[in-house]
């Protein structure tokens, strides 16, 4: 008993209240599209201009009969009402549309993980989560310092393990010294 009595006050134990890390979903309707989402079109009644469609390197969707719509920096919302608006130029009457995103673009980590390179993004990430589907960090990592660079911005962020991801974005683990 009194070893473990010397023990507390030599390592002293201290009681941290843990609160779960919550990660922020994505919400699709105020997303804002980007080059390599993959999309699910869908037009009510017309099976032959539904289907799958990925954001080229242009921007853009290319849809049957009506050809590139742009998608890029758009909302889903706006994306199909711009598809509708195309799709009702004397092609259909009063077309409905309902688009998805199927595959969010990736995510890139850098820098001091064991595995850097691309990711498939998943809704609901964090920084913690980037890091552990990169193999973790290497021995040289400063876990205190990483940086985060958003699509569209030009500058990068200093962040926490708890920070959530979007689609595209850059993560640069920085190495520490001595």
């Amino acid at each position: 008993m009194w070893k473990y009595v010397a023990l507390l006050l030599v390592f002293p134990v201290f009681l941290v209240s843990v609160t779960p890390i919550q990660a922020q979903n994505l919400d699709n309707r105020v997303y804002s599209l980007g080059v390599g989402d993959r999309l699910r079109v869908i037009v009510f009644g017309e099976d032959n201009l539904s289907g799958e469609f990925e954001i080229g390197s242009q921007g853009s969707i290319n849809l049957p009969l009506i050809g590139d719509v742009l998608a890029e920096g758009g909302t889903i919302d706006e994306l199909e009402d711009r598809v509708e608006a195309r799709l009702a130029e004397g092609y259909l009457i009063n077309p409905r549309v309902s688009i998805e995103v199927m595959n969010y673009r990736p995510f890139y980590i850098l820098g001091e993980v064991n595995v850097p390179g691309s990711y498939t993004y998943v809704n609901g990430m964090t920084v913690l989560n980037a890091v552990a589907m990169a193999g973790g960090f290497t021995y040289r990592a400063d876990e205190d310092d990483i940086q985060l660079s958003r699509p569209g911005s030009e500058t990068a962020l200093e962040v926490r393990l708890d920070t959530p991801l979007l689609p595209g974005d850059i993560i640069r683990v920085e190495e520490r010294f001595f």
